[in-house]
């Protein structure tokens, strides 16, 4: 016997350092070659690392949250021969933002795997509550973790059928048609007993990268916010009909298209507001292109796929790329290109906007326009009280390098175009 020493990879891109997200094994346990050991990330790439070799897991050279040097021990191995204990993973790795990322190998054939749940496995795992402990972490892949987050299910009720406890798709699945059933949550009375558990949640991973961000834009940038409100009436009914009259052929519309194409035609009047500021280098470029990041949830949390020259985009095509950019984001596929280079961001909560927010600027940018929710509300027009649809822009700026007389002016200069709807396809 022997042991393979693991080493943290290099995945390329300059990174020397990565953090340790998740670990998907435990000491003792038997694992196969091309087997999921554990998770990393570094900026927005989440990567999952496959066992090079079979074996027992001796020791594992980190905790979840750690963050780890390139070429530092990850785990080892007692394998069967004389083992390797220089080992490192190859370099030939491709990972996307959010995404898992493998070895460039084809996958393992299910053969090599340890068997998967059948139904009925899976039904006695999941009627089998099992509520672990804080601390204790289920294994299970960053899929799962998506699927369960968007199942509303929490990963720690939920009996894994899989190696070492690992959590499948199927105990998933079963766990919602069984045991997972909301109503058997609590025992019936238990509504009002005291309850005393507490739950230590490391904030780690793609969430630990958020904190960092809106501490950092927050504490670089001095924000002001700036609300307004729009008659969305004549550009509701503009969109319902476009909707009613092309929605079949060239796919429905949102009211985010309409507001893009106002922003392109509002920020030729203000430049300084398309731009991203180096604060420590005191610059501030401006740009001619129109990159709009769309605010987007996503399982893991918000991130911000970029609508590249919206400039250059009809409000179908506009429409379109939002609907792909937030597909590939909450599935995890987008590309580093899809989430970087925006100049000017868009965040909507949609139906739950609320009436006022005070959106945080996405740095280095320096503006960053809210959309509130839309309601029906009673306006007086010419003397009338009338019903009309009426929506708020909360907008943030940076007030180091936009004054509040221009950030009021590009904010009403939105509203003209959106009140007039016409307006908006006027050269």
């Amino acid at each position: 016997m022997g042991i393979h020493l693991i080493k943290m990879p290099d995945i390329g891109e300059g990174i020397a350092e990565v953090e340790l997200v998740a670990w998907n094994v435990n000491p003792g346990d038997t694992v196969t070659e091309d087997q999921p050991l554990a998770d990393v990330m570094t900026d927005k790439a989440t990567v999952e690392i496959p066992s090079p070799v079979a074996g027992k897991v001796l020791s594992l050279g980190g905790k979840p949250g750690q963050v780890m040097a390139v070429g530092s021990e990850l785990i080892r191995i007692e394998v069967e021969g004389a083992g390797n204990a220089d080992a490192a993973l190859p370099a030939a790795w491709s990972a996307t933002p959010s995404a898992p990322a493998t070895l460039a190998t084809p996958a393992v054939a299910p053969a090599a795997m340890a068997p998967p749940a059948t139904p009925k496995r899976a039904v006695a795992a999941a009627a089998e509550r099992v509520i672990r402990q804080p601390g204790d972490k289920p294994i299970a892949s960053p899929a799962v973790r998506r699927q369960a987050w968007d199942m509303g299910i929490e990963l720690r009720y939920v009996s894994g059928s899989g190696t070492a406890g690992r959590v499948t798709h199927e105990d998933l699945d079963a766990y919602a048609a069984s045991a997972g059933n909301p109503a058997k949550a609590y025992p019936s009375g238990a509504g009002y007993a005291e309850r005393h558990g507490e739950e230590v949640v490391p904030v780690i991973g793609l969430r630990r990268k958020i904190a960092q961000k809106m501490q950092e834009s927050k504490r670089r940038i001095p924000h002001f916010t700036y609300v307004e409100e729009i008659d969305v009436t004549e550009l509701d009914t503009l969109r319902t009909r476009l909707n009613e009259t092309r929605g079949a052929e060239r796919g429905r519309l949102s009211i985010l298209p309409f507001l893009m194409r106002a922003m392109v035609l509002a920020l030729r009047d203000f430049p300084q507001i398309n731009a991203r500021y180096d604060d420590d280098a005191a610059v501030l470029t401006r740009y001619g292109a129109v990159h709009i990041g769309i605010a987007t949830q996503t399982a893991g949390g918000l991130m911000v796929p970029v609508v590249h020259h919206a400039e250059a985009r009809d409000l179908w095509a506009s429409a379109a790329e939002i609907a792909r950019l937030a597909e590939a984001a909450r599935s995890g596929k987008a590309t580093r290109d899809e989430l970087s280079g925006s100049t000017i961001t868009i965040s909507s909560l949609g139906a739950l906007g609320g009436v006022v927010s005070t959106p945080v600027i996405n740095h280095p940018e320096v503006a960053i326009v809210g959309v509130n929710r839309m309601v029906l509300r009673p306006m007086i027009r010419d003397g009338a009280v009338v019903a009309r649809q009426m929506m708020n822009l909360s907008s943030s700026f940076d007030h180091r390098v936009v004054d509040g007389l221009h950030a009021a002016e590009f904010v009403q200069a939105l509203r003209g175009l959106l009140e007039c709807p016409g307006t908006l396809f006027v050269e």
